[in-house]
């Protein structure tokens, strides 16, 4: 990183961040620049390689509270390179706007994390208390050695946190629409039925496996999971492929296989989800000469942190500087906030995400500016009245 950059100055603090093209799960130099600025202002940096996969841990000071910052430095591929109107990793600045993979999601997010500190520290001194870091570089990918695996690190080590802020781009059409308090539970099944391959004119010797998955899957799907809950929206199952891979007209297939996703909400558990669709299974291969295989991965739980002193801090904040007051919403994908919320409180708030893991991904500077004084008023409110 460039020593003359101005740390309270989070543009060229994101541009340098963006030049690394760091695709899941490449490093490109991200996390370096992300650990030289943070030493400079004093933390002391520790990294945390997985596999592949690099992971940076910061922390100024060492009492309690500690109010710990998280996000991921690794972007999705930025696609097709002739549809760019301006070069994915050039970080063009432009009439205004940021151009690039990672300007919203979540590179311009990191740069305003890191210059509200130095703002923060230049007008209030050292916290009352402890700032962290925890950034990972394996959110947009298979998110297992990243977040998670540094988590456990971590607690291993007593390392703690009070409250954690995700600067994840949470706001559909501007700043200050929304803070994620929540997330809904993520479930991916594959479903495979293996019976026996036969000529169609002679049904009677073989077993076809393609009605068994129909019959089965109509079975999962004939189940209202929920109304939903509170905060929450119903939860769904959506199935995402069906699949033969059968050229021939008058062959009966051996196999199909098919794959769902349910999203949930805290009405559920992956635990419990998952023993109804073995059930379900397990009766669909009691009525069918062949087998039928589940293989099930609960990707996150659902969860939600209740409103109170901490989502009411960050609302008051966000609606200080941008005018609006924030709905507290749990919609949308996952995050590694499922992973943080094990941990201690945790809640989500960023830029706008109306680019992300588009073709011209850009922002608004003037949104990373405003972030990066939304970021400040948190940490000054924050150290001066600490929520319970």
């Amino acid at each position: 990183m460039d020593t003359q950059i101005d740390l309270s100055n989070p543009l060229p603090l994101a541009q340098a961040l963006i030049r690394r093209p760091s695709i899941t799960p490449a490093d490109a130099g991200a996390l370096d620049v992300v650990q030289n600025a943070l030493e400079s202002l004093g933390f002391a940096c520790r990294r945390y390689p997985f596999g592949e996969v690099d992971n940076l841990y910061a922390r100024l000071g060492s009492g309690s509270p500690c109010f710990m910052f998280a996000g991921h430095t690794d972007v999705v591929p930025p696609g097709a390179g002739a549809g760019w109107e301006k070069p994915p990793f050039g970080a063009e600045e432009s009439d205004g706007v940021l151009w690039g993979r990672g300007a919203a999601d979540m590179k311009g997010a990191i740069a305003a994390m890191i210059a509200s500190v130095q703002r923060y520290l230049a007008e209030n001194g050292a916290p009352a208390g402890s700032i962290a870091f925890l950034i990972t570089g394996d959110e947009e990918g298979p998110a297992i050695n990243g977040t998670r695996a540094a988590l456990e690190a971590l607690a291993e080590e007593g390392e703690r946190f009070d409250h954690c802020l995700v600067g994840e781009p949470t706001n559909p059409n501007a700043l200050g629409d929304t803070i994620k308090s929540g997330r809904r539970g993520s479930l991916n099944c594959t479903i495979t039925v293996t019976g026996r391959q036969g000529h169609v004119a002679y049904p009677e010797r073989a077993e076809n496996p393609i009605p068994a998955l129909l019959s089965l899957l109509d079975r999962l799907r004939a189940r209202k999971l929920d109304d939903g809950a509170p905060h929450f929206q119903p939860s769904n199952l959506e199935i995402t492929t069906i699949d033969v891979g059968n050229p021939t007209t008058n062959v009966i297939p051996a196999t199909a296989t098919a794959r769902f996703n349910i999203r949930f909400n805290i009405k559920h558990t992956g635990a419990d989800l998952v023993r109804w669709i073995e059930d379900e299974a397990a009766k669909a291969d009691l009525d069918f000469d062949g087998t039928v295989k589940t293989g099930i991965h609960v990707a996150g739980e659902a969860f939600l942190t209740p409103a109170g002193a901490f989502t009411t801090l960050l609302q008051d904040c966000v609606e200080a500087e941008t005018g609006r007051r924030p709905a507290l919403t749990t919609g949308g994908g996952t995050s590694d906030a499922r992973y943080i919320q094990a941990y201690g409180p945790v809640a989500e708030f960023g830029l706008v995400g109306a680019t992300m893991h588009q073709v011209n991904e850009r922002v608004p500077v003037s949104d990373i500016e405003t972030l990066t004084r939304i970021y400040t008023r948190i940490l000054t409110c924050y150290f001066r009245d600490t929520p319970a």
